[in-house]
């Protein structure tokens, strides 16, 4: 068993896409149109293009139980999900200097310096450092 697409809701797939290939530095790996507005969206990490695919999923304007998940996290402050980088701080710098709002600032947690931002598109988004 391998993982090979991850979920994260988005209510804009277009708005998502420029986010996480513009600020993130995500690569496009599949955009194939699916149903109306729908796409079958993905992007990957440049250092991985065969890894695990992040799927930029529409479902918060279609099923209202997806969108009140989403929004109870979002205003709870708790991260949808995380990405795991090299240095936490060099991160921070880089995406603070192209716009990105961080609620959590880099912390030292245990075994682990975190920073969490938001994707402006209805999630925050959790950076993880392993020390």
């Amino acid at each position: 068993m391998r993982v090979k697409v991850i979920s994260i809701p988005v209510l804009d797939q277009q708005k998502a896409l420029d986010f996480y290939t513009g600020k993130l530095g995500f690569v496009k790996k599949h955009d194939v149109p699916l149903t109306g507005d729908d796409r079958w969206l993905t992007v990957v990490s440049k250092e991985e293009p065969d890894g695990p695919e992040l799927l930029l999923e529409p479902s918060p304007n279609h099923l209202e139980a997806a969108r009140a998940y989403q929004e109870a996290l979002f205003d709870a402050g708790i991260p949808y999900t995380q990405f795991n980088v090299d240095d936490v701080g060099a991160e921070h710098a880089r995406l603070t200097r192209l716009g990105v709002e961080f609620s959590i600032e880099p912390t030292e947690m245990g075994t682990v310096k975190i920073a969490v931002f938001n994707d402006t598109c209805g999630n925050h988004i959790q950076l993880v450092e392993m020390l």
